[in-house]
């Protein structure tokens, strides 16, 4: 009998279940939610071509002197890049001295502190120390770019777009979406995941950086430069990481063609 009752209810559970699929499917066909401004209006990233795509991938030490100084001169007010030491900028082709005077130039301080007095002061940076944090009282600390692009989908495509996608609400947007209308405050960019984001545009003029080495600055020079510099500030070993997988690709069909060869050896007289 208990038994009995217990299928009964199992039955009756599964049937609920059941029923509440249907409906949710019936309704999803018959009656389907209408599209959002996201859905309709949200871009795939752009393609974007940089020296470290592909399996050959590798960097370009001047596009990422170049991208350091676009993040120097326009990110770096805002957004920090706490995994990334001074030190590591040798790797971008820099002696330790320009390093040195690099880190202890830095317009953010390293902090100090003082067990006898307690407080915490300032002073220069140093090679050894990772770029300060960028924090701002009562708002918090914007988002850090040490791993941007690991961190979103296509990361450099991501970011390159994200920085040059900036544009005015399109009217057909507002013609099907009237309260869609991009609040005050927050700037409209289709590449962004809710196509409205507080950060206004970064790069706003052909010019705005000066770079160093007489490439021509244009904002599409600067987003790309910049998105170099923070492919390489996610991961700093990416050609070594390249080369040891060639490696190992090139040992794997070796050992192929070895096994392949010992085996025709041990097995040519036998039947099998």
């Amino acid at each position: 009998m208990v038994r009995a009752i217990a299928i009964l209810i199992g039955a009756g559970i599964v049937a609920c279940l059941a029923w509440a699929l249907f409906g949710t499917v019936y309704s999803a066909v018959t009656d389907p939610a209408p599209p959002t401004a996201v859905e309709e209006f949200h871009r795939h990233p752009k393609e974007v071509e940089l020296a470290s795509n592909g399996l050959l991938g590798t960097f370009n030490e001047r596009q990422l002197q170049r991208g350091l100084q676009v993040y120097k001169e326009v990110c770096s007010n805002c957004h920090s890049l706490k995994h990334v030491a001074f030190r590591d900028l040798t790797q971008l082709g820099y002696s330790a001295g320009q390093v040195k005077k690099f880190a202890a130039d830095w317009a953010v301080k390293a902090k100090q502190f003082d067990p006898k007095s307690g407080d915490t002061t300032d002073r220069p940076n140093t090679p050894a120390d990772y770029f300060p944090t960028v924090y701002y009282p009562g708002t918090g600390n914007p988002p850090d770019l040490s791993l941007i692009t690991k961190a979103r989908h296509e990361g450099p495509a991501y970011v390159y777009s994200l920085l040059t996608g900036y544009q005015d609400q399109p009217a057909a947007l507002l013609k099907h979406f009237p309260d869609a209308k991009v609040p005050d405050g927050l700037y409209y960019n289709p590449y962004f995941a809710n196509l409205n984001l507080a950060m206004p545009p970064p790069l706003t003029q052909d010019g705005q950086v000066t770079y160093l080495d007489g490439t021509k600055s244009t904002v599409d020079q600067n987003a790309k430069d910049v998105t170099a510099f923070l492919t390489w500030a996610a991961e700093p070993n990416l050609p070594a990481r390249h080369g040891y997988g060639l490696a190992v690709l090139g040992f794997l069909l070796l050992f192929c063609v070895l096994s392949y060869g010992a085996y025709q050896n041990i097995w040519r007289d036998i039947k099998h």
